[in-house]
């Protein structure tokens, strides 16, 4: 093993006696980075206890220690996946629930149907009231929205995750966007007086300023769970673009109010332990009674998947992805201010908003000093959950066929 370089404080060393060991403090000695061996050492790796001056050779002082340190993790992730873990206990209630759940919505499917005359209004693009409507057409419309019929009518959104531009982009080394796209109508002269949907870029831009350093925001270490949590925030994300189809800011209020109450880390300030954890609360949410209509867990099956695209597709464009949440969350705040709600509802959604923001901004930052390395473990250990998931789910249906009542044999063998 590599000894570290000290060096004597010059300082320190002078014309006068040197003090005897038992006298001498630390202060009086400095030892070289070990990995440029060019300035004095202020910070030890809690891994190897390699020391190190700065960020970049922190990065660049082990590769193998940063490999088996998250290859030590996805193992951790494998052992807790046992039959009597509490994830998966909550999962298979939760399946058990959402099976039953179908059938019963499976046996009255004829009365969801929307009358012909509705669809025929809506395929033509005419505006729809719900005030033009009867009392039967709003049951039948209301039973349409909530079956998910309706989302057959919409040309279903490309996220810009499964694009193959997705992954060539470049961020500066401060973690904001090289260029700033130039826009036909940024260019052309348009009348101010006139409102314009904002438009939507196939990628989403990165931070327009420099992020700072995770020192200037917080004296604390960062938590060893910001992985974790960041698999409850994607997950949000992914399931607030694909539930608004890519476009949030036709409703940033409302997609922000969905985005809050499907994560639960900017919620609720929850502080999931586990990767299983985080999307088992995610993946409840997503077949409760208020979201069931979007697929179900065959839908929460697909947003996870997406979370395993983004993490391959590395540090960039997870910043970009962070920095496109918190824009949206950004604009639902400014949003709340011109609504028109009660004094109490406001404060608190407002209070919410901006602790999501900080959380958003926070978590932008401590993606963008970690390691490239860092995340095809972590969606290792995603994919290996999404796995154990789906095993979960083909086990639950074989047991609900099981427990079935067998029908009676009509002809018996003589």
């Amino acid at each position: 093993m590599e000894r570290d370089v000290v060096v004597s404080d010059p300082a320190a060393a002078g014309s006068s006696p040197s003090p005897s060991p038992s006298a001498s403090s630390f202060a009086e000695t400095r030892v070289i980075c070990r990995v440029c061996q060019k300035q004095f050492a202020q910070y030890t790796c809690p891994r190897c206890n390699s020391r190190y001056c700065s960020l970049p050779c922190y990065k660049g002082h082990s590769l193998q220690c940063t490999e088996s340190f998250m290859r030590e993790n996805v193992m951790d992730e494998l052992k807790q996946m046992q039959p009597e873990d509490e994830s998966k206990k909550k999962m298979l209630d939760i399946l058990k629930r959402l099976h039953l759940e179908e059938e019963m919505e499976s046996d009255g499917e004829d009365e969801s149907m929307l009358s012909e005359e509705l669809i025929q209004k809506v395929m033509s693009g005419e505006e729809v009231k719900i005030e033009d409507l009867s009392d039967d057409e709003i049951k039948r419309f209301r039973q349409a929205l909530a079956s998910g019929e309706l989302s057959k009518m919409i040309e279903p959104w490309t996220p810009w995750w499964k694009k193959p531009s997705a992954r060539l982009i470049s961020l500066s080394p401060d973690g904001s966007q090289l260029i700033r796209q130039v826009r036909e109508e940024d260019t052309a002269t348009s009348d101010p007086t006139t409102d314009q949907e904002p438009s939507i870029n196939e990628i989403p831009e990165g931070p327009e300023s420099p992020l700072p350093s995770l020192k200037q925001l917080t004296r604390v270490e960062p938590s060893p769970l910001l992985a974790i949590h960041l698999v409850d925030i994607l997950y949000s994300y992914c399931f607030t673009l694909r539930l608004y189809n890519g476009d949030w800011h036709s409703d940033p209020l409302g997609a922000s109010t969905v985005a809050l109450s499907m994560s639960k880390v900017m919620g609720e300030d929850a502080k999931p332990e586990t990767v299983p954890e985080a999307l088992t609360a995610c993946i409840e949410e997503t077949c409760s009674p208020a979201y069931r209509h979007t697929g179900g867990f065959r839908f929460a099956i697909g947003l996870v998947d997406d979370i395993i695209s983004i993490l391959s597709l590395g540090h960039n464009a997870l910043v970009c992805a962070l920095s496109d949440f918190h824009r949206l969350i950004e604009a639902g705040k400014s949003m709340l201010k011109v609504e028109k709600v009660g004094k109490t509802e406001s404060a608190q959604s407002s209070s919410k908003l901006r602790g999501a923001t900080r959380k958003l901004f926070f978590m932008t930052c401590w993606v963008h000093e970690q390691p490239e390395e860092a995340w095809p473990p972590l969606a290792r250990i995603v994919e290996v959950q999404k796995a154990s998931l789906e095993e979960l789910d083909t086990g639950s249906r074989k047991e609900d066929i099981k427990s079935r009542p067998q029908s009676k044999v009509l002809i018996e063998e003589l």
